[in-house]
């Protein structure tokens, strides 16, 4: 597989002057177009690389950011004051990455919690992208939005809001490769916890995407683990039916974990995803 022409990494300044760290990968000839990705919750831009080399190879640059609270961005762990934190974050980036690649196709990519923060930014932000790739998308969340903690971390978002709660995260549901879940347990950018801020931030962002899904308009690909044990597929399902785009397309992987791009047939997601965005990435 080949390399990158070029890694660049940098820090640029959220909405509210959080530090946030960001990289670029080129690929070695000009770029047919740019996916700007979204990572998911307690990890960061750097456990993408076989999806970055694969985009790469077929003439697209990666440009990706660590969110605020993550990775080797500023701000307190696993913790938003408000989903707008994520949201114009997000804002100040795409204008980053549209800025340093003007006149090329822009895509977004989000998995996960990068998932619900795409989705979430394209209500407000519905311009300026080819089109949108969502990834184990947290709308229907299986186990972790049982409703006595929902109360108990709504009683503490507002008297105790940075108090810290264990994500509660089984490894092994992230993928059935053992190199993967292993390289996730030893890696010291990941951490496992989040506030009770964050946690009803979170509910309300999921019943936001829920209840305006069909606003979202743009060329739209979704993409799930059919044995996701973290996300229910059917939240996927639910969100590629109501949305309005009428360019839209769903693949569930049968017997796939949580991260579609880190499993065993990550050769096939590449590839949906590379021919999809080929489809999509003629300069208009």
């Amino acid at each position: 597989m080949k390399t990158p022409a070029a890694h660049t990494e940098g820090k640029i300044r959220g909405y509210d002057d959080v530090s946030l760290f960001e990289q670029t990968w080129l690929p070695a000839g000009d770029p047919r177009g740019v996916v700007a990705l979204v990572h998911g919750i307690g990890e960061h831009s750097d456990r993408y690389g076989y999806l970055v080399k694969r985009l790469n190879d077929s003439g697209f640059a990666v440009c990706a950011l660590d969110n605020r609270g993550h990775g080797r961005s500023g701000g307190v762990k696993g913790h938003v004051n408000t989903w707008a934190d994520y949201r114009e974050d997000l804002h100040v980036f795409m204008r980053y990455v549209i800025a340093k690649f003007p006149n090329i196709p822009v895509f977004l990519y989000g998995h996960s919690l990068g998932a619900l923060i795409v989705t979430d930014y394209v209500l407000f932000y519905p311009d300026g992208i080819y089109g949108l790739i969502v990834s184990g998308h947290p709308l229907r969340p299986t186990g972790s939005a049982k409703p006595i903690l929902i109360k108990i971390a709504r009683v503490l978002s507002r008297y105790l809001p940075e108090f810290s709660l264990s994500l509660g995260l089984d490894d092994n549901t992230l993928s059935r490769d053992p190199a993967v879940v292993k390289a996730y347990r030893e890696d010291p950018l990941v951490h496992r916890r989040v506030t009770a801020r964050w946690g009803t931030e979170a509910l309300a962002a999921v019943d936001r995407v829920r209840e305006r899904a069909g606003e979202i308009r743009c060329p739209l690909l979704v993409l799930h683990g059919g044995a996701d044990k973290i996300n229910s597929p059917e939240g996927s399902r639910e969100l590629y039916e109501k949305s309005s785009s009428g360019d839209k397309e769903l693949f569930i992987y049968p017997g796939g974990y949580h991260e579609p791009h880190n499993d065993l047939d990550r050769e096939k997601v590449a590839s949906d995803v590379i021919a999809w965005l080929e489809a999509r990435s003629e300069v208009k």
